[in-house]
């Protein structure tokens, strides 16, 4: 009898995302703010925009009606769910958020939804039909989830078959009536990995589907979702920013985290989203003068990168999380950046996502504490980059072999040769991305 190879190494991630995520990038809607309308009609106006500046997945904050019980502020938060099979009349009607998608899809754009599967608003009409599907406090009353301060939700209770069967078919009807390309899931580690598991596999029975945790743990990656977090990426570089760590910290985390990641779970690199801005300040406070060798980090390192809503128009205000709060739309440099960076993302197999592209090889140099350099590489597609967290204008040189090669500045156009005895100045808080 013949038996397959105990010693055979076997893929972590079981699940294969859609071909389009490949060189894709992902950009968070904040639809209240977007606009002075805040609908959904209003935006969609911004999609030729969008698709100019390198965006291929609109990650949609969510679209659902809102608790009116112990709202927060006048217009409460989207993350407290009236109805997971409605939309939020505030942002137009179900056939205009159709015709979002529609619109989007005939210009080349997927959509993903940002779904609360760990708690809904306290007058969700399921706490009348469903009282057993939430979790209760000593008292036997519904409860917000405990040791958090989300006083306008309540808790499910995911050990109820019940809300498990029901909320996977909310997330069917979406995609079977919306046509929506996958899902954002809030708070996905507060949820059993099991649910998830099984969710994948009804929803890819529709179609092919995306799947973004906002949590940061592999096992998510192996039957379930296609995309995590780099929150700890995010956190290292403001510590780099702010001066509490030097550029060591960032070797650190890249030997850690590429040394037990798999290969094939995709990262989601960001400055900035909905969270960090609305309460921890505007990248502007956060990043400093590190901010443009941050983006630059976020886009060419492993990983897909994330605009949120404003950052390519220099969004220098914390949005209002509870009430309106519109976004001033203005030409900046911010946005040039980014999209020079996504067009070289999608031209350059070397910095596809996952397996598709190179896997990041560190190029030691001789200011380690102060500037990050490393190498991807594959299908004869290079590029090195060269960061400079400093405020120091630096000449750096480099000890190792897999940097050399002829290349073209990405900003500069400037043609470079990198020989073993090449060294590069570097601003301060300068990059350079040598595309090969």
């Amino acid at each position: 009898m013949q038996t397959s190879n105990p010693y055979q190494p076997k893929p972590y991630v079981k699940v294969q995302p859609p071909d389009w995520v490949k060189n894709a990038t992902i950009y968070e809607v904040n639809i209240r703010q977007f606009t002075p309308q805040g609908t959904f009609n209003a935006f969609s106006e911004h999609l030729p925009r969008l698709k100019q500046l390198g965006v291929d997945i609109l990650w949609l904050m969510p679209i659902h009606p809102i608790g009116e019980m112990n709202r927060k502020g006048n217009i409460g938060s989207y993350y407290s769910v009236k109805d997971y099979k409605a939309v939020n009349p505030e942002f137009g009607t179900m056939e205009d958020f159709k015709a979002l998608v529609d619109k989007a899809h005939n210009m080349g754009m997927y959509v993903i939804l940002d779904w609360v599967a760990n708690h809904s608003a306290w007058d969700n009409p399921l706490t009348l039909t469903n009282p057993e599907w939430y979790s209760k406090d000593h008292n036997g009353s519904f409860q917000p989830t405990p040791w958090w301060d989300w006083s306008d939700i309540i808790d499910f209770d995911y050990q109820h078959p019940g809300i498990r069967e029901y909320m996977t078919g909310a997330l069917k009807f979406w995609v079977e009536q919306a046509d929506v390309d996958g899902y954002r899931a809030d708070v996905a580690g507060f949820i059993p990995t099991d649910f998830w598991n099984h969710v994948r596999i009804e929803l890819d029975q529709i179609k092919p589907v995306f799947m973004l945790a906002e949590w940061e743990s592999r096992d998510l990656h192996e039957y379930a979702f296609d995309m995590s977090y780099s929150w700890k990426l995010h956190d290292v570089m403001e510590d780099v920013a702010h001066g509490k760590k030097d550029t060591s910290a960032l070797y650190h985390y890249f030997a850690k985290e590429l040394n037990s990641w798999p290969a094939d779970a995709i990262k989601m690199n960001f400055v900035d989203n909905h969270d960090k801005n609305s309460w921890e300040d505007t990248v502007f406070v956060r990043f400093q003068n590190a901010l443009k060798p941050a983006i630059v980090l976020t886009a060419t390192a492993e990983g897909m990168p994330l605009i949120y809503s404003g950052q390519e128009a220099g969004l220098d205000k914390a949005l209002a999380f509870f009430e309106k709060d519109e976004i001033t739309w203005q030409e900046h440099e911010i946005g040039t950046l980014y999209k020079t960076l996504f067009g070289l993302k999608h031209d350059n197999r070397a910095l596809f996502n996952g397996n598709w592209g190179g896997h990041m090889m560190p190029v030691p140099n001789n200011q380690s504490e102060s500037v990050l350099s490393f190498v991807r590489e594959t299908h004869n597609d290079k590029v090195f980059v060269v960061l400079n967290f400093s405020d120091a204008a630096l000449t750096v040189e480099f000890d190792e072999t897999i940097q050399l090669g002829e290349y073209t500045e990405l900003f500069s156009n400037e043609k470079i040769a990198i020989r073993l005895t090449s060294q590069l100045s570097i601003d301060s808080w300068g990059y350079k991305v040598l595309v090969k």
